[in-house]
């Protein structure tokens, strides 16, 4: 199912204009080939391939290679036609296409990591390749010598990665719920930070590099944006999925997510928490769970948050814990929904997008590849997922 978070309604939809089929396995991307009527898909069946769409309206494998293992995840560069292949053994293998899009030649062969690749991304700026891999590493490599950089270890597997071509910045999302910020050098590293906020594994990261934004998807069914250049602490949480988020592309114009504040009592009647003993001893009284209000982020026992509410104007599409305070301040045009959802009718894994043609590619475990005309909706921000069933 695809969404997407709009400053008004909106009645525009996608439009299926090609499906391609012919995967035996998962496709697990797919890229538009920029200025060209072409797809780039890599598979769990160990395809790498180049689909062209001929005067039929059809799209046909103009390249069609096979790998010893079964292809992850991939990063393309168009203006210089590299393209980069993470693979389930842990390898990162680099390919140049022909100007024609008719021939691929092997460059090199990366041993990047000890397990499946999760995530890639190539760096013309610093000539590097960054990946992140089953084996709990990001590590970074010499596309000119080929040659192993350095690695960092977490403490889980890490699954999606972003980089700032700029400063050398990378973004590693894991399966523990949490984002390191790294920075990257030639040999060495540091840790700047580590963010906190998913209650889930990170599925997917999106960096803006203009305003220095980092937006995080998640196994809990949210998106958090994250004021990386601002420096003032703002997030933004977004929940219109039922199921896990898998990538996105998005935009602003959504109010920033409250902070959820700490208290060893209800923030409302000032009853204790069951971690409160002092409390509950003084006022004889048993302790009470916590819960956050959605909307102040005060610490409020169920009681006091008795309420269910929609809240888009902060990202809640669905009904959502709210005060009784705050309920009552809610007006009905207040639960006016800003995200619209289309049915994609295929579980998406990935997409990519190209806004100057108004085109969107989506590929999923059903082994088929879909494209969509987004010129009605173009300038919206996107979001993928698995649809519930």
């Amino acid at each position: 199912m695809a969404a997407e978070i709009h400053s008004r309604p909106q009645t525009a939809r996608p439009v299926l204009l090609n499906k391609i089929e012919g995967h035996s396995d998962a496709v697990n991307a797919a890229v538009l080939i920029p200025k060209e009527d072409g797809v780039i898909t890599v598979s769990e069946d160990r395809t790498i391939r180049v689909w062209l769409k001929r005067d039929s309206g059809q799209y046909w494998p103009s390249i069609y290679h096979t790998v010893s293992s079964p292809c992850s995840c991939m990063s393309y560069h168009h203006d210089s036609r590299r393209i980069f292949i993470g693979q389930d053994n842990g390898a990162v293998v680099e390919f140049l296409i022909s100007e024609d899009f008719n021939k691929m030649n092997h460059v090199k062969t990366y041993p990047a990591h000890q397990n499946r690749v999760s995530d890639m991304i190539f760096s013309l700026e610093s000539e590097w390749v960054v990946s992140t891999g089953h084996d709990k590493s990001v590590s970074w490599m010499c596309t000119q010598s080929g040659s192993m950089l350095g690695r960092h270890y977490f403490t889980a597997w890490a699954s999606c990665l972003q980089y700032d071509h700029e400063t050398q910045h990378a973004f590693v999302g894991d399966y523990s719920g949490q984002i390191t910020l790294l920075k990257l050098e030639k040999q060495t590293y540091s840790t700047i930070t580590t963010l906190k906020g998913h209650e889930g594994s990170v599925g997917a990261l999106w960096w803006d590099p203009i305003q220095r934004l980092l937006f995080s998807g998640a196994s809990d069914h949210s998106v958090i944006m994250w004021d990386i250049g601002g420096r003032k602490g703002r997030t933004l949480l977004l929940q219109g999925h039922q199921s896990q988020w898998y990538q996105y592309q998005l935009s602003l114009g959504i109010d920033s997510a409250p902070q959820w504040l700490d208290s060893d009592s209800c923030q409302k009647c000032e009853q204790p928490f069951f971690w409160n003993i002092k409390q509950m001893w003084d006022t004889k009284t048993l302790g009470l769970r916590q819960h956050h209000c959605r909307k102040c982020g005060k610490a409020v026992c169920g009681k006091c948050s008795s309420k269910r509410s929609t809240f888009p104007v902060m990202g809640f599409e669905f009904p959502v814990r709210i005060c009784d305070a705050c309920f009552e301040t809610i007006k009905e045009e207040d639960r006016t929904p800003l995200a619209t959802f289309h049915e994609g009718k295929h579980n998406i894994a990935h997409m990519d997008m190209d806004p100057s043609r108004g085109l969107m590619v989506t590929c999923g475990s059903d082994r088929i590849v879909k494209i969509w005309d987004m010129t009605q909706v173009v300038g919206c921000s996107l979001a993928t997922g698995f649809s519930p069933r």
